[in-house]
């Protein structure tokens, strides 16, 4: 069975940091590019980042673009986003993601950011 799974979303201050994680199984995880997505009620699926298969090459939104990175361990199966300087306009959900030829999503995480 495939799972993706988020955790590490929580209610922070504006200003703070928070590191997701996203743990994969049931599929070989270092065969498929992985990135982060977020939506807010009311608003579109929003892209963040993206990292190549091999961790080599990552590519980032304009949102939270320098304040934010991608990263991973294939050898655990893991997929991080650690972002910094966070605003309240980041209040979302984010759902990891692998997709090759077949895509994967996680039920999301929910960061809270309070002003």
């Amino acid at each position: 069975e495939v799972n993706l799974v988020e955790s590490g979303g929580t209610l922070v201050q504006s200003g703070g940091s928070l590191r997701l994680s996203c743990e994969a199984s049931g599929f070989t995880f270092d065969d498929y590019v992985g990135s982060w997505l977020r939506q807010t009620p009311g608003k579109e699926l929003e892209w963040v980042a993206a990292i190549s298969w091999n961790g080599e090459n990552t590519f980032y939104g304009t949102s939270m673009k320098g304040r934010v990175a991608i990263s991973r361990d294939n050898a655990r199966n893991m997929l991080y986003l650690q972002m910094n300087d966070l605003k309240p306009e980041d209040t979302a959900i984010y759902y990891c993601n692998s997709y090759r030829d077949t895509e994967y999503w996680g039920e999301g995480t929910l960061v809270t950011v309070s002003s």
